[in-house]
């Protein structure tokens, strides 16, 4: 069992890198994703294996969601609904609620509440009008 373990652990580890270098996405298998996921514009897009998305979100080219810092391996939550920018980053143990966009090379270190967006750097938070 242990050869057994060791060789598909390879496997993995070695299709994974392919997968990087020929797509340029960085999407570890420890993800958890809702339904209707989507990745627009594919290329430089590095998302940590902490990370959690809701159903019906989607990310453009560029975007990096992950830790803040390296002793405190949390990265965000992201809800239902989501649309994440171009070049945008997300980093920390941060939540985003639902029905939430973020701008364009925004870069996110706060809690984004349900039903709002996330624009410039730090990202400031504006509310939707309904």
């Amino acid at each position: 069992i242990t050869l057994f373990r060791k060789f598909f652990s390879f496997l993995y580890k070695f299709m994974y890198k392919i997968v990087q270098i020929l797509t340029g996405i960085e999407f570890p298998c420890e993800i958890e994703i809702g339904s209707n996921f989507r990745i627009d514009h594919f290329g430089c897009i590095i998302v940590s294996g902490f990370a959690k998305f809701g159903n019906n979100c989607v990310i453009r080219h560029g975007v990096t969601i992950g830790l803040k810092n390296i002793e405190d391996p949390g990265a965000p939550t992201i809800g239902n609904n989501v649309d994440i920018g171009a070049g945008a980053k997300l980093l920390g143990k941060i939540k985003i609620g639902d029905n939430v966009s973020i701008g364009a090379n925004s870069v996110v270190l706060i809690d984004v509440p349900s039903d709002s967006i996330a624009v410039g750097i730090p990202a400031k938070i504006i509310g939707r009008k309904k």
